[in-house]
């Protein structure tokens, strides 16, 4: 294995999956892309199959991460309208607090808009069960994302 796969092992462990983490930046597509620069700098039949595979894994990952939380918070009740002020606050919340700002803002945009709508007492159910959505779609792409990174492993061990 060369400097550049070594690279681009770091970049998938370290940058990809961080990012899933810390929902700022798609680290799934981090991921798939440093997975197509290892393909390529490998240039062996190995490491396409290792890239379908783990294109499959990511797209399956991606619609995943959205679909079932998104069904549990409709279930429930809560609508499209107060997550997207949610996200709004905590874009905005991540610049006045860098890092932590995100979840707060999330938080609270999604507390100021379930309050408006509902009650404040009713609002913390609500809030709590985005929350619990937004726990649930991040851990549905960091395990897409490991599964991925196990088949690069074996993929990169095989060759």
């Amino acid at each position: 294995m060369n400097i550049l796969q070594d690279l681009i092992f770091v970049v998938i462990a370290v940058i990809g999956l961080a990012l899933i983490l810390l929902p700022v930046l798609p680290g799934t597509l981090v991921v798939l892309g440093a997975t197509l620069a290892w393909a390529v700098v490998l240039g062996e039949p190995t490491g396409w199959i290792v890239l379908a595979v783990v294109a499959v894994l990511s797209t399956a990952g991606m619609f995943l991460q959205y679909a079932v939380p998104g069904r549990r918070l409709k279930a429930v009740g809560v609508p499209t309208s107060t997550l997207l002020l949610g996200v709004v606050v905590g874009v905005v919340g991540f610049f006045v607090l860098p890092v932590i700002g995100l979840p707060v803002g999330f938080v609270l945009g999604v507390f100021v808009a379930e309050s408006r709508r509902l009650g404040p007492t009713a609002a913390r159910g609500s809030t709590w069960h985005a929350v619990k959505a937004v726990g649930l779609s991040i851990a549905i792409e960091l395990s897409f994302a490991l599964v991925s990174v196990t088949a690069l492993v074996v993929g990169a061990l095989t060759t």
